[in-house]
């Protein structure tokens, strides 16, 4: 391979991971964290009891939705499992409903003991998981295209990585510390070896989730109406009339029970057309926790009687594989050990772009004609770098405490506590341009360990699920996300002091003191 084309390509991985790097950290960071997703959902809502019985949610789901909208058009309720903070329902008003009945006021959740919830507004994990990809406060068609040129832009930078690099598999297993512009090479070299074939994956899956938005042309051309295409991906049973024939609905945990008998695998969601109408009918869909596809299967019953009436067809190839690829990347079908293993490459990939921003900088001071006064494009990127890598981390740990700290019968307290974490994060990119850098990497990481070894703490004397109650009752999930907070608190108090005791490396007599990048 000629040196030109190497060269060629070092060029081009370089400035397609600075260009949308700090976009890119911040989707790998929030995307980790979603891997966590149910539990952070949990934790973030320590007043709900603990689900030990799916079926009773269940229950009290059916309970409630017959009480609270009997002649609806249709309800929509969300099984839980045991590792959910709670079940979710929601239902499309029927006539005999108040008209202009916003959104908000037809869904409910049903906490463990089969009652309505009574707990604080929170968008907990969920938060995490929709801004990996939909960002926030912009339109979510921007957001998307916005993610999805990054994740094209990750993926050149990764394949011409692997060009550039024609030693990366020798040098993964070697390590120069305290070496300047070496070491931080080392490191980033380390971390995408280790994790390259995760880092493939996640990215190209990651562009499959967006390939309907980001390449059009296969569907546009072959389905002149849009909604055919999500027709023939999810199909369902025909639809039924109302026939205003009153009869109760068949008792929906038997229906779960035969389903998932029949399935093989847990369900999820179930759908009920016509409820307390002669004419139910009763959907039900498999969980994408049983199978590695995102497109599961789905079987109809009579509402009335419980006969099965509808089996989904077979999926096609090419369906199967779209499938399997969203699945793949959302890693919901993981069990625990591999959701932990996907959980630690996403940290892994985090550090590889976030290595991969100082790395800039770390090679480009040692050129400057002046290390100590950097022209203002470098200072940029340089506290840039900051504000995103340190920054933004500590802004999710913000969040938690938000979670923690705002009254409860705050209004909006949802939005609230993402607003709070925006705030956050805006004073700490601030804190990034007028502080010496070295100064605002020590604070920022020694900010983000203290907050995170203090959450644990806070909860073990403010809530009923701190670390010591959720260990003693076998409650490993919630017991999991602290022992998580308390080992990544470590790790930020270790890169703090590991900046604070930095010595700049010369590289000759001439250079002045370096500032690390």
């Amino acid at each position: 391979m000629s040196k030109g084309f190497r060269q060629s390509q070092s060029t081009l991985h370089t400035w397609s991971g600075l260009l949308v790097g700090w976009v890119l950290f911040v989707v790998f960071v929030a995307g980790t964290a979603a891997y966590w997703r149910e539990a952070l959902n949990r934790w973030a809502q320590p007043e709900l009891p603990r689900i030990e019985d799916p079926a009773r949610v269940l229950r009290g789901e059916q309970a409630f939705l017959t009480k609270r909208s009997p002649d609806a058009v249709s309800w929509f309720i969300t099984v839980p499992s045991e590792r959910s903070a709670s079940g979710t329902v929601f239902w499309v008003p029927g006539a005999k409903e108040k008209p202009g009945t916003a959104r908000g006021e037809t869904i409910a959740m049903i906490d463990g003991n089969g009652q309505p919830v009574v707990a604080r507004e929170t968008r907990g994990g969920d938060f995490f998981y929709r801004f990996h990809f939909d960002l926030q406060y912009l339109p979510v068609i921007w957001s998307r295209w916005i993610v999805g040129v990054c994740a094209m832009f990750m993926l050149v930078a990764i394949l011409s990585g692997i060009v550039t690099h024609k030693k990366i598999f020798r040098d993964f297993f070697t390590f120069r510390g305290s070496k300047g512009q070496r070491s931080w090479l080392d490191g980033h070299n380390a971390v995408a070896v280790l994790g390259l074939p995760f880092h493939l994956m996640i990215t190209y899956t990651g562009l499959v989730t967006l390939m309907t938005m980001l390449m059009p042309w296969a569907a546009v051309a072959n389905y002149r109406d849009p909604t055919a295409l999500f027709t023939e991906l999810f199909p369902q049973s025909a639809p039924v009339a109302r026939s205003g024939e009153p009869a109760p609905l068949v008792d929906l945990t038997a229906l779960l029970k035969d389903a998932e008998r029949r399935l093989g695998a847990p369900v999820e969601y179930i759908q009920v057309a016509s409820p307390g109408d002669a004419a139910a009918r009763v959907t039900l869909s498999q969980s994408a926790h049983g199978t590695l596809s995102s497109y599961p299967p789905s079987l109809s019953y009579d509402g009335v009687s419980g006969r099965l009436i509808w089996v989904s067809p077979p999926v096609g190839a090419a369906v199967l594989t779209a499938g399997s690829m969203i699945g793949l990347h959302a890693g919901r079908f993981a069990d625990a050990p591999l959701r932990w293993l996907y959980f630690l490459c996403g940290v892994g990939g985090s550090i590889m772009v976030a290595s991969g921003l100082v790395l800039w900088t770390v090679k480009r001071r040692e050129k400057l004609p002046d290390p100590a006064r950097p022209h203002f494009g470098f200072r940029l990127v340089e506290r840039l770098n900051i504000g995103f890598v340190a920054g933004f981390p500590t802004a999710m740990v913000g969040f938690l405490w938000a979670n923690r700290l705002l009254p409860l019968g705050m209004e909006a307290r949802a939005q609230g506590e993402i607003n709070a974490m925006f705030a956050f994060w805006g004073a700490l990119i601030v804190h990034a341009f007028v502080r010496a850098p070295r100064r605002a990497w020590i604070e920022q990481l020694g900010l983000a360990a203290g907050l995170l070894l203090a959450l644990p703490v806070y909860d073990a004397l403010a809530t009923r699920k701190g670390l010591p109650a959720t260990i003693a009752a076998g409650d490993w999930t919630l017991a999991g996300v602290d022992l998580t907070l308390l080992a990544l608190g470590l790790g930020f108090g270790w890169a703090a002091r590991a900046v604070s005791r930095h010595a700049p490396v010369k590289r000759h007599s001439r250079a002045r003191a370096m500032v690390l990048a």
